[in-house]
């Protein structure tokens, strides 16, 4: 399994990036601020950034380490890759799944019927933890329609209808997302899922950590030698990773939603934390995206029981196990795309 080094976050705006020596070397106003030896570093992601050498480019180039840019609100903008290593007779076979509709469906399937599997358990551990503080039976009707969902999804006959059924399903899941919210009710309250920008605190929350999910994912795709840009359920656009955004669908509900509900329900993050720009996207503060990577770089750390592995692995590890599976199934080393289904 691959082994999980350290990822560098960047979160100030005014920071800039070079290379001495070994080092990555964190500059403000042409001083340094800090240094960090890149064999540690397995990713340098940075937000709002000032700018990085072309020195230090190079480098993560050479060394193998993504360096990537996002917007302050986690917005995927660009990431700095070398050479493209991935093995041509398996992104061929995945470009011959991506064209065959009953393919690329079977794989959806098993997709979203994990996705709404773990959304269904996520309700399931809220009903179990905290049955004293929900309406149960609101909780236990939403999990028998999921249940009834996953169903569907089994049997639906073509990827539009796989994505309406998915869509309902999503609206019955957040339909009690903001029961799940058990402090600070007055600064986290959730209405709807709302993004590109999130106009809430709770969904200025979820938006960040789906992207950088979905960012784990692409780098995970690139590293078996799977194509992140060609999916089987998302359609393909310039620019859009389609088939990490396809991989990512089975971990919102269980790596991304429940640490969201977290870092609220532990008061790790706090309203303070984040701001109402004037256009009315909320996004986290410099602080506040401080205290969220340090939360989710320690979330990543932590260990859980692959199910279908059946080996410890940490949460960190999780998309490049799916994108390894995957690349199994589209060589026919395995019959079908076990999905990554968390109880």
């Amino acid at each position: 399994m691959k082994k999980l080094l350290n990822s560098l976050y960047i979160t100030s705006p005014d920071r800039y990036l070079s290379l001495d020596g070994e080092n990555v070397v964190i500059q403000e106003n042409g001083a340094a601020i800090g240094r960090v030896p890149l064999h540690n570093l397995e990713r340098i992601m940075t937000f709002g950034y000032t700018g990085a050498s072309p020195a230090l480019m190079g480098k993560c180039v050479k060394n193998g380490i993504e360096l990537v840019f996002m917007s302050r609100s986690g917005k995927f903008l660009a990431r700095v890759e070398g050479e493209v290593n991935g093995n041509v007779l398996l992104r061929r076979q995945q470009y011959r799944y991506a064209d065959d509709k009953a393919m690329c469906l079977d794989i959806s399937k098993n997709i979203i019927c994990a996705k709404l599997f773990n959304s269904r358990w996520t309700i399931e551990r809220t009903l179990r933890d905290h049955p004293m503080r929900i309406d149960t039976n609101k909780f236990i009707s939403c999990s028998g329609l999921l249940k009834q969902s996953i169903e569907n999804a089994k049997n639906a006959e073509d990827i539009d209808s796989l994505r309406g059924i998915e869509g309902e399903a999503a609206q019955i899941y957040f339909s009690v997302f903001d029961d799940m919210i058990l402090q600070q009710k007055d600064d986290f309250s959730f209405t709807t899922r709302n993004k590109r920008p999130p106009k809430d605190n709770v969904n200025a929350l979820l938006s960040f950590s789906y992207s950088l999910a979905t960012s784990m994912c692409a780098s995970s795709l690139e590293a078996v030698g799977l194509d992140p840009y060609v999916g089987f359920m998302h359609t393909d656009r310039p620019g859009r990773r389609s088939l990490a955004l396809d991989l990512v669908e089975e971990l919102r509900a269980p790596l991304c939603d429940r640490f969201v509900l977290t870092l609220i329900n532990k008061k790790i993050i706090s309203a303070n934390d984040l701001e109402k720009r004037e256009d009315g996207a909320v996004i986290l503060t410099e602080n506040g995206r401080k205290t969220f990577l340090t939360a989710w770089q320690k979330r990543k750390d932590d260990e859980l029981k692959h199910p279908f592995l059946d080996e410890k692995i940490e949460w960190g590890i999780v998309p490049y196990a799916q994108a390894l599976l995957l690349a199994r199934n589209i060589r026919g080393d395995i019959d079908a795309y076990p999905p990554f289904m968390w109880k």
